[in-house]
């Protein structure tokens, strides 16, 4: 699809914002604490939170040890290796350069595919 690991990251975090549903994805809970608030509390919490195993029925996932308010996805906790987790850390420690990547990086999503002449930009 043409995107690089910085945008991968970026694009991401969105789960910054919502949560999952059982009874649409098998998947349970939020990302954050406050899940209708963009920021870059996903990446925060990525990094200061210990993620065990959540002990349930559902497919592997994962929550804070001592806190299963929250939970992450095997997905989300892969972005702790290389070469994702130079980029958490970038927007775990600043929030405008997030904002800056996701808006570029969603903006040549919703474009992927589409095909433009060049008098019609």
């Amino acid at each position: 699809m043409g995107f690089d690991v910085r945008e991968i990251v970026a694009l991401i975090g969105a789960h910054t914002i919502g949560r999952c549903h059982k009874d649409r994805s098998g998947y349970d809970g939020p990302w954050t604490y406050t899940p209708t608030r963009f920021s870059n509390q996903f990446f925060k919490l990525l990094l200061q939170k210990e993620w065990v195993k959540r002990n349930w029925e559902g497919p592997e996932q994962f929550q804070p040890k001592n806190d299963p308010e929250l939970m992450m996805l095997p997905a989300d906790l892969a972005l702790l290796e290389e070469p994702f987790r130079q980029y958490v850390e970038l927007y775990a420690a600043d929030k405008d350069a997030f904002f800056n990547d996701f808006a570029q990086a969603f903006n040549k999503l919703i474009e992927l595919g589409v095909v433009r002449k060049a008098s019609r930009l």
